[in-house]
Parts: C-alpha cells; structure tokens; sequence
C-alpha cells in the first residue's frame, strides 16, 4: 500500500498545546464514526427484499441462473408450463384454522420444509410467474410469501407472465423434467413489517390507509369501515397483464385520493389478490405497504365484534 504524504500548516503553536485547546475534537469525530457504524447496521436490517421484474427474453438466456416457479392452479401447469418450473400455487400451501379463518398460509417453518424440499434455500435466485387470471393474482402472492419468510436471494417476477413468455413464441413443457436436489433446510427470518395482523387492526385502523381490492361484489356486500375500492385487476394493464408501472400506479393512487402518507394495508378474502396489489407497490419503489394475511375471511372472525 502506497503511503500518501500529507502537509500540516503550521499554526505556531506547539502541537501538545493544539490538542489541549481542542480536547473535543477526537469525541466528535468519535460520536461521528459511531452514527455512521449505527446508520448502516440499520440500513442492513431495514433493507428491503431483491424484488425486481425480468423480460422473458432475458430469462430465456439465462435460465440454468434461476429456480422458477409456476404460481398457476395445478391443471394450467400439467397443460404447459415454462421449462424447469416447479408448480407453486397458493392453494397448496394454505388451509382453515383453529379459528375457522380460510386461506391461512402454512406456519413458517412448514413453508421452510416445503421449500427445502424443492431444492430451494433461502439465498436461492427466484422467478415468480403466473397469468394475474386463473392465478387470482398468486403470483404476486408468492412474491409476498417469500419476501415476508425473509428470503435472501434475488426473486423476480416474469414481465407480463406466461401470456408473454407465449407471445415471443417462447418453449413450453410438461412434466416436471430433472428434480432439483434437495436442500437441507431453508432458514427462515420473518420480515413482520410486510403484515399486518387483524388485532393491530381493529387496535389502530386509523394509522393505516385500507384498500379491499375484491370485486365490487364483494365490497358491496361489506367492507371494513374506512377502506378505499380498488379492485386488484386494477394492478395490472395491457394484454399481458403487466404490472403498473410506477408512473401507472401513482396515477391510479391519485383517481382513488389514496393517502401514502400512512403505510397502505391491502386486503382481499384470503389475502392472494391483496398480495399481488402489495408486489406491484413494491416493485414500483413506492413507501412500503402491507399485506393483510387474513383479510376479510379473518376480519368476519374477529373478537369484540
């Protein structure tokens, strides 16, 4: 390592007496360094999760890079799917509880077996796809799920789906081709600011701005007090189904007068379509939102009704 020669100018006055008239200099530069090792302690553990979109075309070039997964009900993967794709749909992953609330995701840890058993761990590169049809928005779900199991690796939601991947005339498959190796375990470190719960609800509904993004139907026939109507179908454009854009979504913010100055909590019945409205505010680089894992199905259960 070169030595780099700096030049003091001197001031006259002998250098003890220089540290004796400024004694608090080396406490400022101290209390400096200290903020400084502070700020990106907390930089690292607030960071958000590597979520991003991918063109098909750049997946189709790189795909021995990726795990992918079909986040499309059973019957559309076994009629054609992207090569490699392991079927991820929601269904499978969730069931009624104690509580008789439909639609809860398996608790983490069995999510981690599960996972594991796919071949995947927690710094696997992941591409999420579906169809925003038959789907109910799953992928977006699986974007959620994943992110809020604290997955590490990079997870990236295929542009404009299958429906795309089919449009540039892209392969498709059947069957589930060469099984991945299982992996010995999936570390899991929940991130709770991704969800909100329906006790912090009913305890600050006022701190959060609600969006039901059910059909109009379903809001119709009731709604937690306060909410905002946007159907989740609203999240995505075009022939494709792209996710909005950033300039898209604040458009469609501004029609409905959506307040982001508190974090935004998106729910559905089950929490699927809400996930798929939280992945596309996510990737548009907006302030962070929630996603309500029990949704309306919890909230009809809810004590102290």
């Amino acid at each position: 390592m070169k030595r780099i020669a700096v030049t003091r100018q001197r001031t006259g006055a002998p250098k003890q007496e220089q540290q004796k008239k400024r004694p608090w200099k080396p406490l400022i530069m101290l209390t400096l360094l200290s903020g400084t090792v502070v700020m990106v302690l907390l930089a690292a553990v607030c960071a958000a999760a590597d979520l991003g979109l991918m063109a098909p075309s750049l997946l189709k070039g790189n795909m021995q890079e990726w795990v992918i997964l079909d986040s499309r009900p059973r019957s559309e993967w076994e009629a054609g799917h992207l090569p490699g794709a392991i079927p991820f749909f929601w269904e499978s992953f969730t069931r009624t509880d104690a509580r008789g609330v439909m639609y809860g995701s398996f608790p983490p840890q069995e999510l981690a077996a599960v996972l594991a058993g796919m071949g995947i761990d927690e710094k696997t590169p992941l591409v999420v796809y579906g169809d925003a049809d038959s789907s109910w928005g799953s992928e977006g779900y699986t974007v959620w799920l994943l992110t809020w199991l604290g997955h590490k690796g990079a997870i990236r939601l295929l542009n404009g789906g299958i429906q795309s991947w089919r449009g540039e005339n892209l392969p498709l498959t059947r069957g589930m081709g060469k099984a991945l190796p299982a992996k010995a375990r999936y570390q899991v470190e929940l991130k709770p600011r991704y969800i909100v719960t329906t006790e912090e609800l009913q305890a600050a509904r006022g701190s959060y701005t609600l969006v039901d993004t059910r059909s109009t139907f379903e809001w119709i026939k009731g709604r937690i007090p306060g909410a905002i109507h946007i159907p989740w179908e609203d999240f995505h454009t075009g022939k494709d189904r792209h996710p909005l854009s950033p300039a898209e979504l604040k458009k469609l913010f501004a029609r409905h007068d959506l307040d982001l100055s508190r974090p935004v909590v998106y729910y559905c019945l089950g929490g699927v379509r809400s996930a798929y409205a939280w992945t596309v505010q996510q990737l548009a680089g907006l302030p962070e939102a929630r996603n309500y894992k029990g949704s309306w199905a919890a909230w009809e259960k809810r004590s102290g009704r």
